[in-house]
C-alpha cells in the first residue's frame, strides 16, 4: 500500500477501479474481464498500468488507455503512465470465466479451444444448439466471426480464440 497525493493506493483497489471500465466494442465486458490489464505498479509518485492489446492495431486500445487515465484521474491520481505491452501476445486464455459468461448472456459465443479456426458447430448463445454454421470469418469486429444457428435461426458473433 502506497500513499500518493494523499490517496492510499494498493493494487487491489486499482484493479477494482479498472473493473468499472467497459470495453468500447463489447460493453458488457470490463477491461479486467478481457484480461488486457497485465500489471499495475505503484510508486510514491506514479501509478503505472500495463495493458496488452487483444489484436495488433485494435482501434479500441487508444480509447481504453484514455478511459483508464480519466478514471484514475477522477480518483485523484495525477501522475499516471499507461504502458502498452506487445509481448507476450494476448490470448483468449486471459479472459475471465465471468467475462465468458457475460459474453453468452450478451449473445456472443465465447472463445472455445475446440475451434482454433472458426468452423461449423460453435454453440449458439441463444439456444445452446451446436447445429450452427459459419457465415463469415469476420463478424462485427476483427476479433469475432459471424455464425447462424440452424435451429433458432438467430445470427451471432463468435469471439475467436487466439
Amino acid at each position: 500500500m502506497v500513499t500518493m497525493n494523499n490517496i492510499i493506493a494498493d493494487k487491489e483497489s486499482v484493479y477494482a477501479c479498472l473493473q468499472e471500465i467497459a470495453d468500447p466494442e463489447i460493453p458488457v465486458l470490463s477491461i479486467i474481464d478481457l484480461g488486457i490489464v497485465r500489471n499495475i505498479q505503484i510508486t510514491d509518485d506514479e501509478l503505472e498500468v500495463f495493458i496488452t492489446s487483444t489484436y495488433t492495431g485494435c482501434p479500441a486500445m487508444d480509447m481504453i488507455a484514455a478511459d483508464i487515465r480519466m478514471k484514475l484521474s477522477s480518483l485523484g491520481f495525477t501522475k499516471i503512465k499507461i504502458t502498452s505491452l506487445i509481448s507476450p501476445i494476448w490470448t483468449t486464455d486471459w479472459m475471465s470465466e465471468e467475462g465468458k459468461r457475460k459474453l453468452i448472456e450478451y449473445g456472443i459465443a465465447p472463445p472455445d479451444k475446440r475451434f482454433l479456426i472458426a468452423k461449423d458447430g460453435v454453440d449458439c448463445p441463444h439456444c445452446q444448439s451446436s447445429n450452427t454454421r459459419l457465415i463469415s470469418e469476420f463478424g462485427s469486429t476483427a476479433c469475432k466471426a459471424l455464425f447462424q444457428c440452424n435451429d433458432c435461426q438467430e445470427p451471432f458473433d463468435y469471439f475467436k480464440c487466439h
